[in-house]
């Protein structure tokens, strides 16, 4: 998350005029040719499906990809298995999908060019993708009225802008199911978390589930991001963990793609202390890491890890990995563990079913949005609750008025298996209306 709540809110009637739209959009891509020149790399159509006809339909998907930070290659590839796959059925009403993708770079500047290029390309939606920078790339989707369908929830934008339809409710809601999860287990819990402006929202989230469960505030440990060793780090957190004798503490790292490096620092360090157990949210922990960090003999193992969706080996995931199959057989950025590849698989989804309610009529950014605006309501075969984006969702009260799933699945480290933990989802709804997220 941004850590900075929004002022007020944009409701959905105040999108701009479509003269207006063009206008800006004509200005913004002026003001963006330079810039996104000396990014050019990072966006592109994929190839084997270029291949332009009057009647595509053109969507993009992004995600950062090779930086020092955040990664999600699997997202893009994911679209594109989806997309081949679709496309191999005859499209949707006779249309092919064309995907353009591009890679923000975790940088401000990165997003803007990828929004840029999402008007510049006239495309329809921007469908399933992942950025920090939701203050960087809403404004030109805004100008143009491109629906934003799936995001990540890494920053506040995406439950506030009127072109937003989050299929998740972003770390908001991990994080507080955490806390719910956690207060019954663990003594003192210790919060590790990256020093930047995305982290600086996470101590409330966690905070929220901890004391509607009647738990204290988690203790508040800034790290780096980008660090090669946790060494330092890891000694403080097992020190403030442990410092109650009468029940165990618990260790909650949430540094994205290098929770896996704290970890192995954690590791060592941990060896003669008290036992300490660990906990996170799946952004930052799934079985990859779980297998590379020692599986049953290594520190997940009992963890609560929790999830927007079913686990991985839920039956329901069952049609998604055989798209992966047939269409990205062998391409080893798609993990169907991970969750933005889930994501991304769901806001396809929803992408579907509003082109199939358009039928034969004109697809456009206008006319999808108004689709998703006018009550549609998507089914994603139970992997989330039936979605669809209202004025104002029930969290409009608490500043996130696009936030409609705020289900949270807690799930637990078996055997070095991720398993449920829970029999049904967790609404996270209540507690966040109570929360302190100032």
């Amino acid at each position: 998350m941004t850590g900075r709540r929004p002022t007020s809110s944009t409701t959905p009637s105040s999108i701009p005029s479509a003269a207006h739209r063009r206008v800006r959009a004509t200005a913004l891509s002026v003001v963006a040719m330079t810039a996104c020149a000396s990014l050019a790399a990072g966006c592109g159509v994929v190839p084997g499906l270029s291949a332009s006809t009057d009647d595509s339909i053109k969507v993009m998907t992004w995600a950062p990809q090779g930086t020092s930070a955040t990664n999600k290659p699997g997202m893009p590839a994911m679209a594109s298995a989806y997309i081949k796959w679709v496309n191999s059925q005859g499209g949707i009403h006779g249309h092919k999908l064309k995907l353009v993708t591009c890679n923000d770079h975790n940088s401000s500047v990165g997003a803007a060019n990828c929004a840029q290029r999402a008007v510049d390309e006239n495309v329809v939606a921007v469908v399933g993708s992942y950025s920090q920078f939701g203050d960087s790339y809403f404004a030109p989707l805004e100008g143009a009225a491109i629906p934003y369908i799936g995001g990540y929830g890494a920053s506040n934008e995406e439950f506030t802008s009127p072109v937003s339809y989050p299929v998740n409710g972003g770390s908001l809601t991990l994080l507080a199911g955490l806390g719910e999860a956690l207060a019954d287990t663990c003594g003192p819990v210790t919060l590790v978390r990256p020093d930047s402006i995305a982290g600086d929202q996470l101590p409330q989230l966690l905070d929220s589930g901890l004391q509607a469960a009647g738990h204290a505030k988690a203790i508040d440990q800034l790290a780096a991001e980008d660090l090669t060793e946790y060494d330092q780090q890891s000694q403080k957190a097992l020190q403030s963990a442990s410092s109650d004798s009468g029940k165990t503490g618990c260790v909650v790292p949430e540094l994205g793609d290098h929770t896996a490096t704290f970890m192995d620092s954690f590791q060592r360090a941990r060896q003669g202390r008290p036992a300490v157990k660990t906990a996170a949210e799946v952004g930052s922990v799934d079985q990859t890491v779980i297998n590379s960090t020692g599986g049953a003999g290594g520190p997940y193992e009992g963890s609560y890890i929790t999830g927007w969706y079913p686990v991985a080996s839920d039956s329901r995931w069952d049609e998604m990995k055989k798209v992966i199959n047939e269409e990205a057989f062998g391409d080893n950025r798609i993990d169907p563990a991970d969750a933005g590849v889930q994501t991304t698989w769901i806001a396809y989804q929803v992408l579907t079913a509003a082109l199939e309610k358009i039928g034969d009529g004109e697809v456009s950014a206008d006319s999808v949005r108004h689709t998703l605006n006018d009550g549609l309501k998507v089914s994603t075969g139970g992997l989330t609750p039936s979605l669809s984006w209202p004025y104002q969702g029930k969290l409009a009260a608490a500043g996130f008025a696009r936030l409609v799933n705020a289900d949270v699945n807690v799930q637990t480290v078996k055997s070095g298996l991720l398993q449920s933990a829970n029999k049904q989802a967790l609404d996270m709804t209540k507690i966040l209306e109570n929360a302190d997220l100032s």
